[in-house]
């Protein structure tokens, strides 16, 4: 067991999952990183095919998990399909645009600028935003168990 590869490793690790709180840090990426700096660290052959086709699916989760949280937290508090893709597109806007605060603030002023482009009234468009932002959290909380999951298999296959 090479103890200063898996601390470096799991350092890497919790500081990818505090990113998922804060949307400045790359949360899943970062978990993955620590995967492969443990195995350029200690030994890359005691993780097998499997092990690594199920991390990166699990890491594409997450990813999906991000641009489709806010879109169902729309649906969910009655938007129409208008909020639901200007959820997605306000996010990829907010990210390119506002960085890692567009990932909170995209979505949201997408959700409502696709109600009111559909003729809804601001109450209903708001509702929709908020939606979207309730979806972002519930979202979070998804994110940080497959991050917590890639995680702890990762130390299964390593102690």
């Amino acid at each position: 067991m090479d103890w200063l590869a898996l601390t470096v490793a799991l350092v890497i690790m919790f500081i990818g999952l505090a990113g998922t709180l804060l949307p400045m840090v790359p949360g899943a990426p970062l978990v993955m990183l620590g995967i492969i700096v443990y195995g350029f660290m200690g030994n890359f052959h005691i993780f097998g095919t499997f092990f690594w086709i199920g991390q990166t699916v699990l890491l594409l989760m997450v990813f999906g998990v991000d641009y489709m949280a806010g879109a169902i937290g729309a649906k969910y508090y009655g938007g129409t399909k208008y909020s639901i893709w200007g959820s997605i597109i306000g996010g990829l806007v907010g990210l390119f645009t506002l960085g890692p605060l567009g990932v909170i603030v995209g979505p949201f002023i997408g959700a409502v600028v696709g109600e009111m482009i559909n003729q809804n009234s601001l109450e209903k468009a708001l509702k929709s935003g908020i939606g979207t932002l309730i979806g972002f959290a519930g979202g979070t909380l998804v994110k940080i168990a497959i991050e917590i999951t890639m995680i702890v298999w990762f130390l299964f296959v390593v102690l």
